[in-house]
């Protein structure tokens, strides 16, 4: 009697090994079937750069894939607030991040770029990409992208890195290759990368200098990178590569510079003035004097636009958050919001301009199973990258959002 259960035990862990191999076999099988998608941003590389002649590997991927004209920015065109839109389909006004900077002016609570503040979850509202992905058990890994890397693991991607600016960028391709090397029931099929190159080198020397050509050329480098370790893994003919950038970039001179300070002279102490640079908020200390404020800026107004807030253009889709501020200056591109200091020439290229100037687009460019070949579009709105990305996973998203996949459908393959 004891060898017969012994067998019979021994039959039934047998049975047990097999069917879970062969469920194991089933659940790979299916995982192998799910998209890829690497998406790369070029930190402010701008819609012209690719005609400079210093990125030939990315006009080849511009040649066999998707090119689109330009790659149209939320407004303000700052780089976190257009990252977050591109991860979630929302306007900055409904996802939260309305600036790089700024502070709640009720509880004075502050957003920045700085930890521990860029990690608080409380600012980042919507749902990004990864977050829908894992809700469709579908793993996801960021090498860096804004809202990666908040303080609620269920938020975050799979697997990702804390933001190091200074990271050397082959460790950052080799980590997105390493990750693609896992088994495949543990390999992220969904991954972003980030290179902060082109915007930091435009912002100290200049659109039109040679160590921009040179970060372009750096950035074109990298994708080569990538590009060889998807061959060397005999994967690249099912990755799906979408290259993009979160705004462009234009000069800023000494002579272009709005004192508001000078404007407002003794008012200034009636105010709270938050300068961006290419935005400017007014804080009223008196909300009764709004109107006072808001008459001398306007008739003083030469190179800007001024609007208190509850009259800001609806085109924006800006002024309904409750954090921006009363009044609201927005610069002619090119001209730029100033405390008074004295220029140091040491930061003379900006963005955040009006959504609408051509020079504050970025770029869009795919390549992959998922994409027509040789085709070369117009100008695509970046709300539209997170449905697009839900469509070619074919996942839903999990509320309402602003982007639109009608308005960029047709680059995919039918």
């Amino acid at each position: 009697m004891l060898k017969i259960k012994f067998v019979s035990m021994k039959i039934f862990q047998v049975f047990i090994k097999f069917a879970l191999i062969f469920l194991l076999s089933l659940f790979t099988s299916f995982s192998s079937d799910r998209p890829i998608v690497i998406l790369v941003s070029l930190d402010g590389f701008r819609w012209d750069y690719l005609e400079r002649g210093v990125s030939p590997y990315l006009t080849e991927i511009a040649l066999k894939g998707v090119k689109a004209k330009s790659l149209k920015p939320q407004f303000p065109s700052m780089t976190f607030p257009n990252h977050y839109s591109i991860i979630t389909g929302l306007y900055p006004e409904h996802h939260g991040i309305i600036a790089n900077n700024f502070h709640n002016p009720f509880n004075k609570d502050s957003f920045s770029l700085k930890k521990p503040n860029v990690e608080n979850a409380y600012w980042y509202r919507g749902e990004a990409f990864w977050e829908t992905a894992k809700r469709n058990n579908i793993k996801t890994a960021s090498y860096f992208w804004p809202g990666s890397e908040m303080n609620l693991e269920y938020r975050r991607p799979d697997y990702y890195h804390s933001y190091e600016h200074t990271l050397d960028y082959e460790t950052r391709v080799k980590g997105v290759l390493d990750w693609l090397k896992l088994p495949d029931s543990l390999n992220p099929r969904f991954i972003s990368l980030y290179f902060d190159e082109t915007d930091s080198k435009a912002h100290r020397f200049g659109t039109n200098s040679k160590e921009l050509n040179q970060g372009i050329s750096r950035v074109d480098s990298m994708i080569r990178m990538l590009d060889s370790g998807l061959i060397s893994l005999k994967i690249q003919d099912k990755v799906n590569l979408i290259v993009i950038s979160d705004h462009g970039m234009t000069d800023i001179f000494e002579h272009t510079a709005i004192n508001i300070k000078k404007i407002l002279d003794s008012d200034t102490n009636n105010v709270s003035i938050v300068n961006h640079s290419s935005l400017g908020w007014i804080f009223l200390k008196d909300k009764s004097k709004v109107n006072e404020i808001y008459s001398k800026l306007n008739m003083n107004k030469s190179r800007y636009r001024v609007f208190k807030k509850q009259d800001f253009p609806k085109r924006f889709n800006y002024g309904n958050h409750p954090f921006i501020g009363d009044i609201v200056i927005v610069p002619e591109i090119g001209w730029h919001i100033t405390d008074g200091r004295k220029w140091d020439g040491k930061y003379v290229a900006t963005h955040g301009f009006d959504n609408e100037e051509i020079d504050m687009h970025g770029i869009f460019l795919a390549r992959g199973p998922s994409f027509k070949t040789n085709y070369n579009v117009g100008t695509l709105n970046n709300l539209d990258i997170y449905p697009l990305l839900c469509k070619i996973f074919g996942i839903s998203h999990g509320s309402k959002i602003d982007g639109d996949l009608d308005r960029i459908i047709h680059i995919l393959k039918e």
